[in-house]
């Protein structure tokens, strides 16, 4: 994800119901934010590819497509932060969208207020640290064999094959690389201010992260489990 100013972010809001997309980037507008409607799948995609949104919204029930396959092409082609927000209610699509790099999952009806709140609060964890122009501040990090580049949202394996992190998954291995060889619990590895909409959201990410760098994820070298306390990235860190 880019960095960017959020009270000026642009949020590209895929949602099918033309009066519910015009509540939603009605509310966005009304708070400072910049929006973009679409209506199907393909011309969300298409938008999101053109535009390089800084959040997207996104439904899952859509006349051309299904919305998970929509945010599983979207983190393969375009990683962004992804608020999921739809009719279905079940665990199981909850943890799939959380799978496959949502940042969070509201379930309509929605209060419009909430809604703007969630989208404060998964844009401060992308733009907490801004990097300026001029920065001194490292890009890149080599650890366990391994090389993150932060700007790119990359991994590259001890092998050289380069792996795309969703805004998701880097931001929570950047927390995790600053603070190497220490316990990290949920509420410092979301951020303080951060509200964790699920109790199993870091849980998720750490998952997917360990299926990228682990060669073993159920037995993980790189990032350790301390059970009732946090995660622990156990690796010396090289930043440049």
């Amino acid at each position: 994800m880019k960095p960017a100013d959020a009270s000026n972010a642009l949020i590209h809001v895929l949602e099918d119901e033309p009066e519910i997309g015009r509540l939603i980037c009605d509310a966005l507008t009304e708070y400072g934010f910049r929006s973009e409607l679409s209506g199907t799948g393909r011309q969300f995609l298409q938008r999101a590819r053109q535009g390089n949104p800084d959040l997207c919204i996104i439904d899952l029930g859509l006349p051309d497509m299904d919305g998970m396959q929509v945010v599983r092409e979207l983190q393969e082609k375009q990683p962004c932060a992804v608020l999921i927000l739809t009719g279905r209610n079940d665990v199981t699509d909850r943890v799939l969208g959380l799978e496959l790099g949502a940042d969070d999952y509201i379930v309509k009806p929605f209060e419009p207020r909430e809604l703007v709140a969630r989208v404060r609060s998964i844009l401060r964890r992308y733009l907490r640290n801004p990097q300026p122009e001029a920065t001194t501040e490292p890009q890149t990090a080599r650890f366990a064999g391994w090389l993150f580049d932060i700007q790119r949202l990359t991994l590259q394996s001890p092998e050289g094959r380069e792996t795309h992190l969703s805004a998701a998954e880097a931001g929570l291995l950047t927390t995790l690389l600053r603070r190497p060889n220490k316990i990290l619990n949920r509420e410092q590895l979301l951020g303080e201010r951060d509200v964790a909409p699920f109790d199993r959201s870091i849980d998720v990410r750490i998952s997917r992260l360990r299926r990228k760098l682990e060669e073993d994820p159920q037995n993980p070298r790189i990032i350790k489990t301390v059970y009732g306390a946090g995660y622990m990235l156990t690796a010396s860190v090289d930043w440049s």
